[in-house]
């Protein structure tokens, strides 16, 4: 690790973060979910918001593919997406459904400027978002595909979509506190 030059989980966790919380609403795979935690730790959002069924901390297959990550990044389990949408309301951040809607905003075109901070909510592997979460949301982002497909795995979206709001915010946030 000395020579990565990589932090511990204790200074990843003192360290400032990125004032971005990744939402999983209703995720069925624990595996998923720790694919997110280890996301969320490379890029040092701020946290991961565990919604409904989704599984969470301790919790096998999320360790298995978190690799510890679950242990340096903060979390949160809440029962319902009202819950943890008014926690996220009353830092002021922002709340954007990642999903394919009628006037989503495409993700190269959103620029947020992160510092009120804002909060993603990826959904189910198969349903998405639901509508209900959508209606308490900013507005949706989508990530733009090309191929034939026109979905992709949610850990992938959040890697996608979480590597671009930090990418755009590099130079106001280097972690090293």
């Amino acid at each position: 690790m000395d020579a990565l030059n990589r932090k511990t989980a204790e200074q990843c966790k003192s360290a400032e973060k990125i004032p971005v919380i990744a939402v999983l609403e209703n995720v069925r795979s624990a595996y998923n979910v720790g694919s997110v935690f280890r996301t969320a730790d490379a890029f040092l959002i701020r946290s991961v918001y565990l919604v409904g069924y989704t599984a969470f901390p301790p919790h096998k297959e999320i360790r298995k593919t978190a690799l510890g990550a679950e242990d340096s990044v903060e979390w949160k389990h809440f029962r319902e997406m009202g819950e943890a949408i008014s926690a996220i309301r009353d830092m002021n951040y922002g709340v954007w459904a990642v999903e394919q809607a009628s006037g989503s905003v495409s993700l190269e075109q959103v620029g947020f400027h992160c510092q009120a901070g804002i909060a993603v909510v990826f959904g189910n592997e198969v349903t998405g978002v639901e509508q209900q979460t959508i209606s308490l949301c900013d507005g949706c982002i989508e990530i733009p595909q090309l191929g034939m497909k026109h979905s992709l795995n949610i850990a992938t979206a959040a890697g996608v979509v979480l590597w671009e709001l930090v990418r755009t915010n590099m130079n106001k946030y280097s972690g090293d506190k």
